[in-house]
């Protein structure tokens, strides 16, 4: 039986006017991988590359953010050694070795770019920001560089706008979900201008770092967010109203649906914040588009939301959001 990146590739080599099969020797050799943000995700995926036997170089604006960031994946990859080695502390330290070694931090963007093969930008999703980090790379990166962002609320097609037009065809979205050490899923996002060559690199990749790839076009929210973060701002404006309280609105939808998860637990587990800068994302968007792919209802602001953002409760990460933890 064909795995999902295999179906994958075959469904979009047949609907393509160009054939390339999952199985097929690739045209972009992926070697050097350079990481954009040191963050909770790009280190997420600089280790997952790392641990799949890519070099990878964590690039970030700040030494002290890219050492916290090389720091907690050390700290993870111990955590992981002892699990394997649980009476061995040789083998321990051998593996955390062996994987470090495969890992490099810089502050030069420049320097992050230069020998990759695939850079991959997991920074602050600020669209000015994006754009200029990527234009940087675009000059420094050499020709065959495969580009992407690993956006969760902004347009692929706006972020790649400022690049070369043969660069733009090397781009595209890679968008990893928190936390990336541990789901599986791979959301690949083409644009008009992504080149089938480049989208099965992508492919490529996802299967090498152990994931499931599913694809989609750039349109907003791409799969898992276009039709999750309406269903946990539909349970937020439920308790805004006061039709319900935060325990029963879970415990109706975890015993109701048979979800493994209520959605305002979820939506602290997402971050309250992430939550809040996808709509705002999306309401930008529209603003400026009138995309008729959101309804407009949609976009409207929960006070309740807003609060508790503007108060830094943003879920686990902070200790409290709908519940505390």
């Amino acid at each position: 039986m064909s795995s999902p990146t295999e179906r994958l590739a075959a469904t979009v080599a047949h609907l393509s006017p160009l054939s390339f099969s999952a199985s097929s020797s690739p045209q972009f050799l992926v070697k050097n991988i350079a990481v954009f943000g040191a963050g909770l995700m790009g280190t997420g995926i600089a280790q997952v590359s790392a641990q799949s036997g890519y070099k990878v170089v964590l690039c970030d604006i700040g030494q002290d953010l890219v050492e916290k960031g090389l720091d907690d994946i050390i700290k993870s990859w111990a955590k992981a050694a002892q699990r394997m080695f649980n009476d061995n502390p040789l083998k321990q330290d051998q593996y955390v070795r062996d994987l470090r070694s495969r890992i490099k931090t810089t502050t030069d963007p420049e320097q992050a770019a230069e020998d990759a093969d695939l850079v991959i930008e997991a920074v602050i999703e600020n669209l000015k920001i994006k754009q200029e980090l990527l234009s940087t790379v675009d000059k420094a990166a050499k020709k065959s560089c495969l580009l992407a962002t690993n956006t969760s609320s902004l347009s692929v097609t706006d972020i790649g706008a400022m690049l070369s037009d043969e660069r733009k065809k090397h781009f595209g979205g890679l968008h990893f979900f928190n936390r990336d050490t541990k789901m599986q899923l791979l959301e690949i996002i083409r644009t008009k201008d992504t080149s089938d060559a480049t989208f099965n690199a992508f492919i490529d990749y996802g299967r090498n770092i152990k994931k499931t790839a599913v694809a989609c076009k750039d349109t907003p929210g791409f799969i898992v967010n276009r039709l999750l973060v309406p269903y946990l701002r539909d349970a937020i404006l439920m308790l805004e109203r006061g039709d319900a309280s935060a325990e029963d609105i879970d415990t109706a939808m975890k015993l109701g649906a048979g979800y493994p998860m209520g959605p305002l637990e979820l939506a602290d587990l997402v971050g309250l914040d992430t939550a809040k800068r996808i709509v705002d994302a999306w309401r930008e968007r529209m603003e400026k588009t009138e995309d008729p792919t959101i309804p407009k209802e949609m976009l409207k602001s929960s006070e309740l939301l807003d609060q508790l953002v503007s108060a830094k409760k943003l879920g686990r990460k902070t200790g409290e959001g709908f519940f505390k933890y």
